[in-house]
C-alpha cells in the first residue's frame, strides 16, 4: 500500500523522472503553455509554482536556485522580469490545466497546462467553455497549421497576381507590338 506517498512515478527512475520534469518546466516557462498528458500535467503544476514562487522572492539566492534547477539563463531571466511580477499579488495556483481528450495512438488522457494570466479591469469574464474553445483556437495541430500555411500562400499568389495594374499590362503589350514592328520593318538600304 502506498500510504502517504507523494508524486507519480512515471515507470522511470527518479533521476530520468527529475530530468524530464525540468525540461517540462523549461518548456512552460518559455512558452507559457504546454500540451501534455493529464498526469504529467498534474505534476508539473507543483514543480512549476515552486519555480514561480522563487521568482516572486526575486533574491540573489532564489535566482541562483531557479538556475540550478531550469539550467537555462534565458528561462530564468524571463521568470523573475516578466512572469513572476505578474503573480505578485497571488498567492498561489500559477497553472491551470485543461483537458483536451485523448491521443489518437494510445488513447492516453491529454491536456494542456498552461499559466494564469489575469484578466484586465476592462476586460468581462468568459465562461469556461468559452475560455477553453479559446486555447485549443491557439493550439492547432501540425497537419492543419501546415494545410493552412499553405492555403494562404496561394491565396497570396493569386491576390498578387490579380493586383498587378492594368496600366503595366499595357505598357507591356505596346513594348511588344514596337519590337515586332521594329523586327518586320526591312533594312534601310544604303545608296553609293
Amino acid at each position: 500500500m502506498r500510504h502517504r506517498v507523494a508524486g507519480r512515478k512515471f515507470s522511470r527512475h527518479s533521476q530520468h523522472r527529475t530530468w524530464m520534469f525540468r525540461n517540462m518546466v523549461v518548456s512552460l516557462l518559455e512558452h507559457e503553455r504546454l500540451r501534455t498528458t493529464l498526469a504529467k500535467a498534474k505534476e508539473l503544476r507543483g514543480w512549476t509554482d515552486r519555480m514561480i514562487t522563487l521568482g516572486k522572492k526575486g533574491s540573489l539566492h532564489a535566482r541562483r536556485r531557479a538556475f540550478a534547477m531550469l539550467r537555462n539563463e534565458g528561462v530564468v531571466k524571463k521568470l523573475f522580469d516578466e512572469i513572476a511580477p505578474r503573480f505578485k499579488d497571488r498567492p498561489g495556483g500559477y497553472t491551470r490545466v485543461y483537458k483536451l481528450g485523448w491521443r489518437a495512438g494510445d488513447n492516453a488522457p491529454l491536456s494542456l497546462i498552461e499559466l494564469v494570466t489575469t484578466p484586465s479591469a476592462g476586460e468581462k469574464k468568459k465562461s469556461a467553455v468559452g475560455k477553453a474553445k479559446e486555447v485549443l483556437g491557439k493550439v492547432t495541430p501540425k497537419k492543419k497549421a501546415k494545410e493552412e500555411k499553405a492555403g494562404e500562400e496561394k491565396k497570396d499568389r493569386k491576390e498578387k497576381k490579380e493586383t498587378k495594374p492594368k496600366a503595366e499590362k499595357k505598357a507591356k503589350e505596346e513594348k511588344k507590338k514596337e519590337t515586332s514592328k521594329e523586327q518586320k520593318k526591312p533594312p534601310k538600304k544604303t545608296s553609293k
